[in-house]
C-alpha cells in the first residue's frame, strides 16, 4: 500500500463562517486524532485530498506546518450532497506496525449459474483487522457457478497474510436469489385473491 504525502496547516479558526472560508480556498477543513492526544484541527488542499481519497483507506504522510510528520488514515469524510465536494474529513493517527480495524471493499468475480439469478451483496465492505501501513486495497471472491441460495460467508473469503477478519466468521457477505416471478395483476393479493377496497 503506498503513502500519499499532504501538506496540512494546524487551523485557530473554527464554526462555519471559518469553515467556509477554508472551503472557499479550495481546502478542507479537517480533524487528527488518536492515541490518547488532544484533537488536531487542521486545513488541508482540497485537490491533493480529493485525489488521495480514491483509494479507499489510503494511508497519508501529514507534513503539519513544515515541522511534524504524522501517519493517518481516513475515518469519516463528509461530502456536500449534490455536488459532492469534500466538506470536511477526520483522520486517525496510525503508527507503524500498529493494527488497525478498517472496512475494505468486496469485489465478486465470475458468472452465476443459470437462470436469472441475483447477487446480493449484504456486506458492501468486510471489517477486517491489519497492520496500518499494510491494509489491503479490496478482496476479491469468486461467485462463478453458485446457484440460487448459495451465500459467500465471512470465514470463506480468503485474506492477504497478516489481515484478520473483524467480524463474525459466519457473517453473510454474499448471497444468491432466486429471480424473482412475475408480479400478480393489478387488484389482486400475493396469492390471487381479490383486495377488498376500504
Amino acid at each position: 500500500m503506498s503513502e500519499v504525502k499532504i501538506s496540512a496547516q494546524t487551523r485557530t479558526e473554527f464554526g462555519k463562517g471559518a469553515a467556509r472560508r477554508i472551503r472557499r480556498d479550495s481546502k478542507v477543513p479537517g480533524v487528527l486524532y488518536g492515541h490518547g492526544s488532544d484533537p488536531l484541527h487542521l486545513t488541508l488542499p482540497g485537490h491533493d485530498l480529493l485525489l488521495a481519497l480514491r483509494t479507499p483507506n489510503v494511508l497519508i504522510s501529514l507534513d503539519i506546518d513544515g515541522k511534524t510528520s504524522e501517519l493517518a488514515i481516513p475515518k469519516a469524510v463528509q461530502r456536500d450532497a449534490i455536488k459532492g465536494f469534500l466538506e470536511h474529513v477526520d483522520l486517525l493517527l496510525v503508527k507503524r506496525g500498529e493494527k488497525v480495524t478498517v472496512e475494505i471493499p468486496v469485489h465478486a468475480e465470475g458468472e452465476l449459474a443459470a437462470g436469472g439469478n441475483l447477487l446480493e451483496h449484504v456486506l458492501n465492505a468486510l471489517p477486517v483487522e491489519a497492520e496500518a501501513t499494510h491494509i489491503p486495497e479490496g478482496v476479491t471472491v469468486s461467485v462463478e457457478g453458485l446457484e440460487a441460495g448459495a451465500s459467500v460467508l465471512a470465514k470463506d473469503i480468503t485474506l492477504p497474510k497478516g489481515v484478520t477478519l473483524a467480524v463474525d466468521a459466519d457473517a453473510v457477505v454474499l448471497q444468491v436469489l432466486a429471480a424473482q416471478a412475475e408480479e400478480a395483476p393489478e387488484g389482486e393479493g400475493a396469492e390471487g385473491e381479490e383486495v377488498a377496497e376500504a
